[in-house]
């Protein structure tokens, strides 16, 4: 029956959504850790770890900067050599792509570090995963989207599941100033952005093609902020500092940038950026395995209500999948 056959097709691609979005959250979590592991000196801080710290001394911007410069560089190669479609773009998208590379790439990662540098992580992060909030706002009132109890109650149980999991409730608690609150809401809005543009190039392009447009421009405006390549070349002074920036540029840029773009092809922004309050959870629960950092009952419970939230939004919601972005046929 028709009828059947297009609604199994519509629960595959959201699976497959999902599972993106996850993948995407896992990455970010893996790569927070492996910067912490890798960048973090020796002391009494890191005398309980398991796995003893590299030392690596690279300013967090700097690194930030660093990290888009690779990533853009690595991926540029594997484009040019397995997907050359990527790079056919008309020149009436290049604004949209400059402003997505701009706020959506680099946008985030700047906002979020200023806000550490006024707050704490945790604070940080809770700022940063207001994020669906944004989005389904933005959604129902811009977009026209559908509104039903399942994404606002999903919201709500993934952002105080990562209260919860961040220690902002129940552990040191937040740390308040003017400016963070500004930076941490910034960095909210920008990843609202990213995921709400992402959805709007989903039809229109490739996943990859958005994705290295985006880094270009990214790494454009870090060259400025830098003030020329010399910026970054404290990430790279040493082998050691360098293989470190090159393994972040894979597995928490490239990878989870270009699962999370692939997974709006297939569920709405709204989903997927609940799916992804799952970063803090998985990193919460690796923290504790590989830092003895601690995750008790409370962080526990966080990490429920986020899965909760997951399940939840898995009912039937506000929007039709995107059409996945067909490749072109060779010339």
């Amino acid at each position: 029956m028709p009828g059947s056959s297009d609604a199994h097709k519509r629960r595959e691609h959201a699976w497959r959504g999902y599972g993106l979005a996850a993948l995407a959250a896992t990455c970010w979590a893996a790569g927070g850790l492996t910067a912490k592991w890798l960048f973090t000196p020796e002391g009494v801080q890191t005398a309980a770890w398991r796995v003893s710290p590299l030392g690596i001394t690279v300013d967090p911007v700097v690194l930030s900067g660093a990290r888009a410069f690779s990533a853009f560089a690595v991926l540029l190669v594997y484009l040019l050599v397995s997907r050359r479609y990527a790079f056919h773009v008309a020149r009436r998208h290049l604004p949209f792509l400059a402003v997505f590379g701009v706020v959506g790439l680099a946008g985030v990662h700047f906002t979020y570090f200023k806000a550490i540098s006024y707050t704490n992580v945790a604070t940080a992060i809770l700022l940063e995963y207001l994020a669906p909030v944004i989005v389904l706002i933005f959604s129902v009132l811009f977009l026209g989207e559908r509104l039903t109890w399942t994404l606002p109650t999903g919201v709500a149980l993934s952002v105080f599941g990562c209260a919860l999991v961040v220690g902002a409730v129940g552990g040191d608690g937040l740390a308040v100033s003017p400016e963070g609150i500004a930076w941490g809401l910034a960095s909210a809005v920008f990843f609202a952005a990213y995921s709400l543009m992402g959805r709007y190039a989903a039809p229109r392009f490739s996943p990859w093609t958005t994705l290295i447009f985006g880094l270009g421009f990214a790494s454009v405006f870090w060259l400025i902020y830098l003030g020329g390549p010399g910026g970054a070349a404290e990430a790279f002074a040493t082998p050691a500092s360098t293989a470190a920036v090159l393994f972040i540029a894979i597995a928490s840029t490239i990878i989870p940038f270009a699962a999370f773009l692939k997974a709006l092809h297939y569920i709405d922004p709204t989903r997927a950026t609940i799916v992804a309050t799952l970063e803090p959870v998985i990193a919460g629960f690796a923290a504790f395995a590989a830092f003895g950092e601690t995750f008790g009952v409370v962080q526990l419970l966080g990490a429920l209500l986020v899965l909760c939230a997951i399940v939840v939004i898995q009912a039937p919601g506000i929007a039709e999948p995107a059409q996945p972005f067909e490749v072109p046929p060779a010339a």
